[in-house]
């Protein structure tokens, strides 16, 4: 390993990461990771091979050698596409998950009904959800119609499958599920199964 042209053979020295060359070639994200892929339907968001396709299958495998690891920020389930993003800054998990944060995280669905204002009005006051025998109160989130049997949901949370249950809870089943966006980023032209690099958002 190199700083500047000169090999260190310190391993206390403090440097800057921009500078260090290994092998000749820069560090790869010196400062950390961020990156988004446009999820497929059919992969699970877990680090374990035994439950099936993982999203990570599709991140170079090199990535999961890196310390520190390489997660999801929150998940999406199997049956759900759209977008997810990844990061090693477990800071950065913690700021982009917490709803006191109030990061705003938009849903397409496609339902077995057309949404109602009574439908409307139970998202907008936040709906009970039973969560191991506990009744879990939801946040208020935002629901309009998109026409036909086609909805958009936005929340500032996101616990265990809580836009499929929240439906299920005023009496819609969800037969699609999308994320289209997470806080200030949206898939754009990502196409399905594929990734790109982010800027790290200022702390």
């Amino acid at each position: 390993m190199k700083v500047q042209g000169v090999v260190l053979d310190d391993a206390s020295r403090r440097v800057d990461p921009d500078q260090v060359r290994l092998d000749g070639e820069p560090l790869e994200f010196p400062h950390g990771l961020l990156v988004m892929l446009h999820k497929p339907v059919g992969l699970v968001c877990s680090h374990d091979t035994k439950e099936g396709p993982r999203v990570y299958d599709l991140l170079p495998e090199r990535w999961q050698e890196r310390d520190p690891k390489v997660t999801t920020i929150g998940r999406l389930d199997k049956e759900t596409s759209g977008i997810l993003l990844f990061t090693d800054q477990g800071s950065l998990v913690q700021r982009l998950t917490s709803p006191k944060h109030h990061v705003d995280k938009v849903y397409e669905a496609t339902l077995d009904r057309e949404v109602t204002a009574v439908m409307i009005e139970a998202f907008e006051r936040g709906l009970e959800l039973n969560e191991g025998g506990e009744r879990l109160q939801t946040l208020p989130a935002v629901l309009r119609s998109l026409g036909g049997k086609r909805a958009e949901v936005t929340l500032r949370e996101g616990k265990y499958h809580q836009v499929r249950r929240m439906f299920a809870a005023v009496g819609a089943h969800v037969e699609t599920l999308a994320r289209t966006r997470f806080g200030e980023w949206t898939l754009g032209d990502l196409p399905e199964g594929e990734w790109k690099e982010l800027p790290l958002p200022a702390h």
